[in-house]
């Protein structure tokens, strides 16, 4: 999506259907054309607290999502809306509202919490808003006070913020059960949720008509300062206190970047349904400010949504969350980034592959005139475009486990094999018994050892270049063939006609069997070819030579016997020059397939450490993150949760000192 398009108005992305999310293909189709790399920001809360109007802030807009005007909640499911980034033309924005929580008409609140996990798992930045309302499951918690009234003086306030807190802190508990981060979760960690900070949204919490004054102990503190304090532990073992401690632990851990937003109510209450429709003039001016910061906030930064490994997500990866993450939850799995992250690479590096065999295929239809004048000649194309086809794939390859996708079946390998073979078994090496053998290895080792699909797809650049040797020997052989057919045609007629049956006509015959030689061996681009199909036509000739030989009469017994030999040790030495030619044609491919091994290396050596930089990077800041949280502990007195996340450090550190796996290219 280009930074001047952008939808008239919002789609629904993920529909909540009679309790089933279902994925809307309009909305994929809009994620598939953006290219941008995008910055996503989730909106979640309770029914009817005026999400929706947020959000259209953010979108420039006054109308778009649904802000409704009654108790019913209006936005279904997850709606979509991609607006061009107002500070950053080189990203797209891309907005989510969600469907409001706690909807007393719903009943039960399973799809709610998938709602919030999804919310979380496709945002870079994650906003929870909310205000007074009265719903289903704030009466659910009400048996559980999170902190005491009678330590604030706005009693009425507190007991609808607690309401706020609990619901999110239920939500944000239920996470580990919803959400996994890895297939297969380390054996020394609890599930794996000490690796959600990795991927887990920056987190804003928007409180909306809120009238609580903003101070501890007297002391006015600013918003950030009070969210703070309402993550607050409290000391003591009782189920109360650990009910109490959790959510906030959880919220604390996984939220890498917090930040509180608190809102005036904009209007008096019986305007409140005209919103759509009011300037700025007509609200409260303080609230209008308080919105321009949070949209400023959020334009300034909110980051590019990213996968582990820093792997910025565009429209299309995008696009591939959704469907993974929706897809694990109507089957009844938990939905997973690193599944997801897999199934994206999957799409990702078997289109990186089609990218490259292509790029290959335009090189060399461009750059080789066939036939080529020496092997040589074929062999530094291939490799110059097999150079720039490597780029191409990993340009745009991520996450290759195992080198699936970069494994080979190396064609020069097996070229070099047959021609060794054929020598050590004393026979003539042929280049067309060659290719024959390379189809059958290559077939053979297909059936033996059936590499993933997506590795047979990276087999065709082998299949091209082999395509091409066999397409450049029957250039050769072709233009070849049509040269000695019309160079010889002449001579083959005399011989017809009897020209050299007489006294005389064998040394007649040879002289111009030398002659018409010499004129073929003058024509250029004959290609590499050229001696063995030379000789080929020679050897078939050779029964006719020898009756002509044997039927001279000015020839003695003696001088035929001396013409045979003479003709034996001439074959000989030509089988001799063309074994030395295929040997240094074996030595050219045995040079080629060492720079082809040292090109791959080389540039998947480079990917990897990029890859292992980005992993590091990731790494330690999830490091730095957990041990500011340790000392926060330590410094709150709460020894046993300081222990239990030192347990995470040490796991992390052991994983940042890990040996990556061996590179092994086949």
């Amino acid at each position: 999506m280009a930074s001047d398009i952008q939808m008239p108005g919002p789609v629904c992305l993920i529909e909540n259907t009679n309790t089933q999310l279902v994925v809307n293909p309009e909305a994929l189709k809009i994620l598939s054309a953006i290219t941008q790399p995008v910055v996503v920001v989730a909106i979640v809360g309770l029914y009817r607290t005026g999400k929706s109007y947020l959000m259209n802030k953010l979108a420039g807009q006054k109308k778009g999502f649904s802000l409704g005007s009654t108790v019913q909640s209006h936005t279904k499911g997850i709606w979509m809306w991609c607006v061009p980034h107002p500070k950053e033309p080189n990203y797209t924005l891309v907005l989510l509202d969600t469907e409001g929580l706690g909807d007393v008409e719903k009943g039960d609140n399973q799809n709610d919490s998938w709602i919030f996990a999804l919310a979380i798992l496709l945002s870079s930045t994650f906003v929870y808003n909310s205000m007074g309302t009265i719903n289903q499951q704030a009466m659910d918690q009400l048996q559980y006070p999170f902190c005491d009234p009678e330590q604030h003086k706005n009693q009425k306030a507190l007991f609808i913020y607690t309401i706020f807190l609990s619901l999110l802190l239920s939500y944000v508990t239920e996470l580990t059960d919803k959400i996994r981060a890895k297939s297969s979760p380390d054996e020394n960690e609890v599930e794996d949720s000490a690796d959600f900070v990795s991927f887990f949204p920056d987190f804003v919490w928007t409180l909306r008509d809120f009238s609580l004054e903003l101070e501890i102990d007297g002391q006015p503190i600013s918003a950030d300062k009070y969210l703070k304090n309402s993550l607050k532990l409290k000391q003591g073992t009782s189920p109360k206190d650990k009910n109490f401690n959790l959510p906030r632990l959880c919220i604390r851990k996984f939220f890498p970047k917090k930040k509180c937003f608190i809102f005036d109510r904009p209007t008096e209450r019986k305007k409140l349904g005209q919103l759509e429709t009011m300037h700025d003039d007509e609200l409260d001016p303080e609230f209008v400010q308080q919105v321009a910061d949070f949209c400023s906030y959020i334009f300034t930064n909110s980051k590019v949504k990213t996968l582990s490994g820093g792997i910025q997500v565009n429209g299309p990866r995008l696009e591939t969350l959704v469907l993974t993450y929706v897809d694990a939850i109507s089957s009844g799995d938990l939905p997973c980034m690193e599944n997801a992250v897999l199934a994206l690479a999957q799409i990702e590096n078997s289109a990186a592959v089609q990218k490259a065999i292509a790029h290959y295929d335009q090189q060399m239809g461009e750059k080789v005139q066939l036939p080529t004048e020496t092997l040589q000649e074929l062999l530094d194309l291939h490799m110059a475009s097999e150079k720039e086809a490597i780029e191409v794939f990993m340009k745009n390859s991520f996450k290759d486990v195992d080198n699936v996708f970069h494994k080979k079946i190396s064609g020069v390998e097996n070229l070099v094999l047959t021609y060794v073979n054929a020598i050590s078994s004393g026979d003539l090496p042929c280049m067309g018994n060659t290719v024959l053998s390379l189809v059958q290895i290559e077939n053979s080792a297909a059936v033996k050892k059936p590499w993933p699909t997506m590795t047979s797809r990276w087999a065709q650049l082998e299949k091209r270049r082999d395509d091409f040797y066999k397409e450049n020997m029957k250039a050769s052989s072709d233009r070849c063939s049509a040269l000695l057919k019309d160079i010889f045609h002449s001579l083959e007629e005399e011989i017809k006609q009897g020209v050299y049956s007489q006294p005389g006509g064998y040394h007649l015959l040879m002289q111009t069997v030398n002659e018409m030689k010499k004129k073929y061996l003058q024509e250029p681009r004959k290609g590499i070819q050229s001696e063995e199909v030379l000789q080929t036509y020679l050897r078939s000739k050779e029964s006719v030579i020898d009756a002509i030989l044997q039927t001279d009469q000015n020839l003695t017994e003696k001088e035929k016997e001396i013409e045979v030999q003479r003709v034996k040790a001439e074959s000989a030495e030509a089988a001799a020059k063309m074994l030395e030619e295929m040997q240094k044609k074996n030595e050219q491919m045995m040079e080629e397939k060492e720079k082809s091994y040292q090109e791959h290396v080389k540039q998947l050596t480079e990917k990897m450490e990029q890859e292992r930089a980005q992993l590091m990077a990731e790494q330690e800041r999830a490091m730095a993150l957990k041990l500011k949280e340790q000392a926060m502990l330590l410094k709150e007195g709460f020894q046993n949760e300081s222990k239990q996340l030192q347990r995470e450090i040490e796991n992390l550190k052991r994983s940042m000192t890990k040996p990556s796996d061996p590179c092994i290219i086949i």
